[in-house]
């Protein structure tokens, strides 16, 4: 971990000009500016303790997410810590990489555009390797303020977790409950009650709130809480009434965003020992869509259609046809998966258009 000049930082913030903000919690203020690390220019993103902290002379908060995010090696679904500044306390600041695509709370709730299903889903692993590299680390690291806007996008729009200011280095019985209203599990009331499965509660309500393109908490809506409301339509057998209604949800993604669905109301039990690990969450996904892959891919659905549902048009269009057809197929069925399927799919298409206007 590296030291910065707080001179080269109060240059690189225009003095910490408000223009410069790019976030602001109950916890710190973050800034955008450019430091020179190894003789290049990077940007890097800026973190001060709040106003009403620094009022308050109150630093905890910000040692305790750099004693976290120090003591944690690097991890690509995990915010970097690059250094810090002095140590006295007005000149205290932390230096990150800077996630220059903002959070998954304006992704599903600011934007005009919705994620689409691939992406939900890719996003959902990713923080699921998060939480699961925290927890199974040694020791243990409850991150205690898992939620959407606590979950940032790098440059490549990957998902990464952040702000540990909450985070809690082993199972500290004497650390006092705290999270964010809607995240945070009910079963945690006392000191005691601290565990990874307060973790898992909150990420079972961010996977919901992914799939849903609902908040966590609504004062809107009727129930509020997305637990409460997505509890309620499983219970009546409805679980793809869940599904975000603002991007449909492809045939061949029902199965993979039914198990997710499931994922996160194991996560939000009300009994804790029926939560899964981190680890079951992932290898639940992962099972998912390897089974998606293997079984789904839009060649062979259209293979299938030509097969059984299409065989006296086939029969029709002559023997030459299709070779063609087989050809196509089979080279397509060679390239590497997922790449060629709207050119197998058009491409036969055009086989039997060409069919019909000969006939």
């Amino acid at each position: 971990m590296e030291e910065f000049d707080y001179e080269e930082i109060v240059k690189a913030t225009e003095n910490f000009n408000p223009r410069k903000m790019i976030g602001k919690g109950s916890h710190g203020m973050v800034y955008k500016g450019v430091v020179l690390k190894d003789n290049i220019k990077r940007l890097v993103a800026i973190k001060k303790p709040s106003q009403g902290l620094q009022s308050l002379h109150d630093n905890s908060k910000l040692e305790n997410e750099i004693r976290v995010l120090s003591s944690l090696g690097q991890n690509p679904n995990v915010v970097n810590l690059l250094g810090t500044t002095s140590t006295s306390y007005e000149q205290k600041v932390i230096v990150m990489d800077l996630m220059p695509n903002g959070t998954l709370h304006d992704m599903l709730h600011v934007n005009k555009t919705p994620p689409t299903w691939h992406k939900r889903v890719e996003i959902a692993m990713q923080i699921a390797r998060s939480v699961q590299f925290l927890h199974e680390g040694k020791p243990v690291v409850i991150h205690r303020d898992i939620k959407s806007s606590n979950i940032l996008f790098d440059s490549q729009w990957n998902a990464k977790l952040a702000d540990f200011g909450l985070a809690v280095k082993g199972v500290d019985s004497v650390s006092q409950p705290a999270g964010t209203i809607g995240y945070l599990d009910p079963c945690y009331t006392t000191p005691d009650k601290l565990s990874t499965k307060n973790d898992m509660f909150s990420l079972g309500v961010v996977l919901l709130e992914i799939v849903s393109g609902r908040k966590a908490m609504d004062v809107c809506k009727t129930p509020a809480s997305v637990v409460e409301w997505a509890i309620g339509l499983m219970e009546e057998h409805v679980t793809m009434k869940i599904c975000d209604t603002r991007v449909a949800v492809p045939s061949n993604m029902v199965g993979t965003i039914s198990q997710l669905v499931r994922c996160a109301a194991r996560c939000v039990s009300e009994n804790e020992d029926e939560r899964p690990s981190a680890r079951d969450v992932v290898l639940g996904m992962e099972s998912c869509l390897v089974e998606g892959v293997r079984f789904l891919p839009l060649w062979r659905c259209v293979l299938v259609w030509l097969r059984k549902k299409k065989r006296k048009l086939i029969m029709s269009i002559g023997a030459n046809r299709q070779r063609r057809i087989r050809c196509i197929a089979q080279e397509e069925e060679e390239e590497e998966e997922g790449e060629g399927d709207a050119a197998v799919s058009m491409t036969i298409k055009q086989v039997l258009a060409e069919s019909d206007s000969i006939r």
